[in-house]
């Protein structure tokens, strides 16, 4: 936009405005104010508080936070962090066997294997969704529903140890110790809206999306800590400590009426079966001759819902009876073939 100055008084105006301002940038910034006097014994800035050793770091203020303040967690009401039903029965710190591979030789015959067995407490809330941006092909985001399963994992300490007495029986005391977790989560679709073959079973295995990660702490819980399931191992969980962690599954069949979710690594008891014939016949035989079986968590749920509109307020603990077909649990402990 152009302007036009009708009047010498103008021309003056404008000119004094554009002297005073070309005046006022041109002048040097003006002298800070001297600082106010520190009281006596005030330690300079950026020095270590009084007490701390030379050389240590300094605290670090959490975001949001004063310096040194932790910040609080998001305070869960009662019950919503569904508990487990205790393991009452371990699997036994001992298991007789006969070696089949060496069954020729009578000092292979029956013979006891020992070890420490560790069972962890497990909490959890129900499955979950949320939409999530996750990257496609280059360039492109694709939005997806992601369910997800929300833990805690808490190391009670007393492992079940066999101790040998002096008479050569064993008996089993506790022990504490550190235990890593090593989870796995997968989850099973047994049922969903249509009519499919007997035994119908879809298996999902839980991913690492970095985005729903921080997406899902977001809303859960900013100030809280949640692992993957493949950061959990990273390190042992010490005695009486808790951490939290996160399993996330994509691409979910939306017609799914009932599912589980196993739950590995919370213990580490086994059991075995040799089949002797196999083991003959093995040079002929695909299958294997020894069948190892792992104790897992298994976690029950119903979905009274379409493929329409899921939402993760249909998803409902344990499976009704329905069909002539008993109900399930909300949990239960099983034991599955491993390998």
């Amino acid at each position: 936009m152009n302007y036009v100055v009708r009047s010498a008084s103008g021309i003056v105006a404008v000119a004094g405005m554009l002297f005073a301002g070309a005046w006022v940038r041109a002048q040097p910034p003006a002298a800070a104010p001297a600082p106010a006097p520190k009281p006596a014994g005030t330690a300079p800035a950026g020095a270590a508080p009084a007490g701390t050793a030379p050389g240590a770091p300094a605290a670090k203020v959490p975001a949001g936070g004063a310096a040194g303040a932790a910040l609080a967690y998001r305070k869960l009401a009662p019950g919503v962090m569904a508990p487990t039903d205790e393991d009452k029965e371990y699997g036994g710190t001992y298991s007789v066997h006969t070696v089949t591979e060496l069954a020729n030789f009578a000092w292979a015959q029956d013979i006891t294997f020992r070890q420490d067995v560790f069972v962890l407490d497990f909490q959890f809330k129900p499955v979950r969704m949320m939409w999530v941006d996750i990257p496609a092909a280059p360039g492109r985001m694709e939005r997806k529903l992601i369910w997800y399963l929300l833990y805690s994992v808490t190391n009670p300490g007393k492992i079940y140890h066999p101790v040998e007495e002096k008479d050569g029986t064993y008996n089993v005391a506790t022990v504490d110790k550190p235990v890593t977790f090593i989870p796995r989560f997968t989850m099973e679709v047994h049922n969903r809206l249509q009519n499919e073959a007997a035994g119908f079973t879809k298996v999902y295995s839980d991913k690492y999306i970095p985005l729903a990660m921080a997406a899902i702490r977001g809303r859960e819980d900013r100030n809280r800590e949640f692992l993957s399931t493949f950061e959990m191992p990273k390190k042992p969980i010490a005695v009486g400590e808790t951490l939290w962690g996160i399993a996330t599954w994509e691409d979910v069949d939306p017609r799914v009426v009932w599912f589980s979710v196993y739950v590995e690594g919370l213990t580490n008891a086994l059991r075995w079966k040799d089949d002797p014939a196999k083991y003959a016949m093995k040079g002929t035989e695909k299958g294997p001759y020894r069948t190892m079986y792992e104790k897992m968590l298994k976690l029950n749920f119903w979905r009274p819902g379409d493929e329409y509109a899921v939402k993760e307020n249909q998803v409902r603990l344990g499976v009704p009876a329905q069909g002539g077909k008993p109900g399930l649990p909300q949990c239960e402990w099983v034991w599955r073939r491993a390998f």
